[in-house]
């Protein structure tokens, strides 16, 4: 074991434990399959012990520690639980008076708690016995793991061989706060203004771009795309003067989780080698929500955050056309902005019987539609990388994407050369809904060539979304640390 490497990844989330979206995704998937990939890497994970964590989870737990976290004039109680999963290592930070809340996010005092959390995680070190070669932290709520190593912790011993590498999920969300909290929330002192300053407040993203060995995007497209004043949300010069640190890796999916063959909550397993099952996914949906019953109706799907960057306005602007002229069904599902809330629920009643508006977020059911859709709509403004469009390739729904980010990376337009099928769907380059009603309406006259349709869902469903090659693209990179 003493001369494994070891790698940390600190994240605010992670599947099955605790998670809203895609970096739970990623956490929960990603450091198995680095772990399966190269058995002489010691993986482990550290995530806050959320109240939403299970007592069957919890049973599982033992404790590794308890200690006290100081953090400018605060010192909190602190506990470390952990257990094995898929060979990997899961600590838990437990404080209940910062975890034990309603939702994972949105909290008036999550600069505070993510700082707690991200001290902690620097503080357990000792406790456990455990010093990483690299830490590995996501997005903004972990940040400050990356400028305590860098700063408070660089000459600390076993703390000072440590590299950073500093992932960026989505650039949107920064952890940006008033200056005046610089000591008394992150203890750091006014020593460190200028690392922690952008544009005159703090700005942890930043600094953790600034503190970190290399910074990673989830897709090559999405790392050239930061780089752009348009993708980059203020963040511009800070990324162009890091840009030698940066690069971008694809995320896949948990192949074992999302598997058609296996999977219990859809109506009918299938796979490659049995497509035409997957039609009585179909029709038990469309039973379910009382559309009418044929396997024949094409149905399009949309499973997103109900937001304006994720194409929603595009959607909008051509729906009610798309659906006055074609023979289709259109299931939604989601929850966001109230507008897009409404406009579904609207566009339902002026179409009973093609338009069902799910205004909820249920993992099971977003299963059943995957598994029950025939061509997927994922018409994104920006995408660091995107899961839902892999997901709806492993059940063999036909992707319509805008080319962006990691849908760029992952889908590549549907053409045909010597008769022979080029690329896994249909894509548009513009931010046009006129463009998105005419791939739509492609991939449905495709639709209706069966022999067409069926080759390509073949192609969909064999094109390889794992984490095995995303996985050794993360080796060589934390090689190149040694």
């Amino acid at each position: 074991m003493a001369n494994k490497k070891k790698i940390l990844f600190v994240g605010a989330e992670a599947m099955p434990f605790a998670a809203t979206g895609g970096l739970g995704d990623v956490m929960g998937s990603l450091p198995a399959a680095i772990a399966a990939a190269d058995k002489s890497v010691d993986v482990r994970v550290v995530m806050p012990l959320y109240g939403q964590v299970s007592d069957a989870w919890r049973a599982q737990m033992k404790e590794e520690a308890v200690f006290t976290v100081s953090l400018s004039w605060r010192n909190q109680y602190c506990g470390v639980y952990s257990l094995v999963k898929d060979g990997v290592t899961y600590y838990f930070i437990d404080n209940e008076y910062y975890f034990k809340r309603a939702t994972l996010y949105g909290c008036f005092d999550d600069g505070e708690r993510y700082a707690f959390f991200c001290k902690a995680v620097m503080d357990m070190m000792p406790h456990v016995d455990f010093y990483p070669d690299v830490l590995h932290a996501h997005d903004w709520q972990s940040a400050m793991s990356v400028v305590y190593l860098g700063t408070l912790y660089r000459r600390a011993p076993g703390y000072a061989e440590m590299r950073s590498v500093f992932t960026i999920h989505n650039i949107e969300y920064q952890g940006k706060y008033d200056f005046g909290i610089l000591d008394d929330v992150f203890g750091m002192s006014f020593e460190y203004y200028s690392l922690m300053n952008y544009g005159g407040c703090i700005n942890l993203m930043k600094a953790a771009v600034q503190t970190a060995d290399i910074v990673s995007t989830v897709s090559p497209r999405y790392a050239e795309e930061i780089l752009t004043p348009e993708y980059s949300h203020g963040l511009y010069h800070c990324l162009l003067q890091n840009s030698y640190k940066l690069q971008g890796i694809l995320n896949g999916i948990d192949y074992v989780y999302y598997n058609p063959a296996t999977d219990p909550v859809i109506a009918q397993k299938f796979s490659v080698t049995s497509i035409k099952d997957k039609y009585a996914n179909k029709t038990a949906l469309q039973e379910s929500l009382g559309l009418p019953v044929d396997e024949n109706i094409p149905m399009m799907a949309i499973i997103s955050r109900l937001a304006a960057h994720k194409g929603l306005d595009l959607i909008s602007e051509m729906a009610y056309n798309l659906m006055e002229t074609q023979d289709a069904q259109l299931v939604i599902l989601g929850k966001g902005e109230a507008r897009y809330e409404s406009f579904f629920r609207e566009l339902q009643q002026r179409f009973p019987d093609k338009v069902r508006a799910l205004i909820e977020y249920d993992r099971d059911l977003s299963k059943r539609i995957y598994a029950a859709c025939d061509i997927f709509l994922m018409p994104s403004k920006s995408e660091p990388c995107g899961l839902s469009q892999m997901i709806a390739s492993r059940y063999g729904a036909i992707p319509v994407t805008r080319e962006t980010g990691g849908l760029y990376d992952s889908i590549k337009g549907y053409w045909e050369k010597d008769k022979q099928i080029m690329g896994n769907g249909f894509t548009f380059a513009n931010y046009s809904s006129a463009e998105l009603l005419d791939r739509t309406e492609a991939a449905l006259a495709l639709y209706a060539r069966p022999r067409k349709r069926r080759a390509l869902i073949e192609k969909i469903m064999n094109t390889d979304f794992s984490w095995n090659g995303s996985a050794q693209k993360y080796l060589a990179m934390y090689a190149t640390l040694d």
